[in-house]
């Protein structure tokens, strides 16, 4: 799975994977840690995914592009009946999470240190519960646009793991990405914008903590989006 031809050449919709030099326990984690609560997306599928997590769940949650964790931890923290998936090939933000899981003992996370189109292909259809893209790389540039994660690809692949009335919440501070993301929801036409007013998406639920990327736009004065969908039916639209 890990290496499909079919994908090699896919465009990354991500930047750089690795910061600064890791510590001698941030190794540790990644060697010893890491194939221990890593997403094995080298097997088939279980039938059933809360049983991927210690101890086995009742939902299944799944987060791509997580970057420092502080989301993805608050809601395994908050949520402890619910497993928790996080996507994220940056080196620096994978061994952030290590350490939670390491320090609070979260058996209801697994990891996958890479892109997570590859775990949309490898995940049961209809198994996940509720969907985060919080901050992803807007490639402002045109000539990058086709790199966005959210596009009507991505949405169609969310579309068939994800249940019937399950919930996609997508931020962004980029006003143009925001647009590029409404329409693709739009275009796809599986998903049902939730916002009744301008209020809704201005700002978040308290189930939604702010993230560090979150914190420094706010403080560079940049407006944050934040955008909530549920599934219609099965999520295909008449194309799809």
């Amino acid at each position: 799975m890990m290496n499909d031809p079919d994908h090699r050449h896919e465009l990354r919709s991500y930047g750089r994977r690795r910061g600064r030099k890791l510590s001698a326990r941030q190794a540790m984690l990644m060697e010893d840690l890491l194939p221990r609560v890593a997403l094995p997306i080298s097997d088939p599928p279980p039938s059933r995914l809360g049983g991927l997590f210690d101890p086995p769940v009742e939902d299944v949650w799944l987060e791509i592009g997580f970057g420092g964790g502080e989301h993805l931890v608050w809601q395994a923290k908050g949520n402890p009946r619910v497993g928790v998936i996080g996507c994220e090939p940056f080196e620096d933000g994978i061994v952030k999470v290590l350490s939670a899981i390491e320090g609070d003992q979260l058996g209801n996370i697994r990891l996958h240190a890479d892109d997570g189109r590859a775990v949309l292909r490898w995940l049961p259809g209809a198994s996940i519960g509720r969907v985060f893209i919080l901050f992803p790389d807007p490639w402002p540039k045109k000539r990058h646009h086709k790199r966005r994660l959210v596009s009507q690809e991505t949405l169609h692949a969310l579309a068939r793991v994800m249940r019937p009335g399950a919930e996609l919440r997508i931020a962004t501070d980029i006003g143009d990405y925001a647009r590029w993301m409404l329409l693709a929801v739009r275009a796809q036409g599986g998903f049902r914008w939730t916002a009744q007013r301008p209020g809704d998406w201005r700002s978040r639920t308290p189930d939604w903590p702010q993230t560090r990327y979150e914190a420094k736009a706010c403080r560079e004065g940049r407006t944050c989006y934040y955008l909530r969908f549920r599934l219609e039916g099965d999520g295909r639209s008449v194309g799809g």
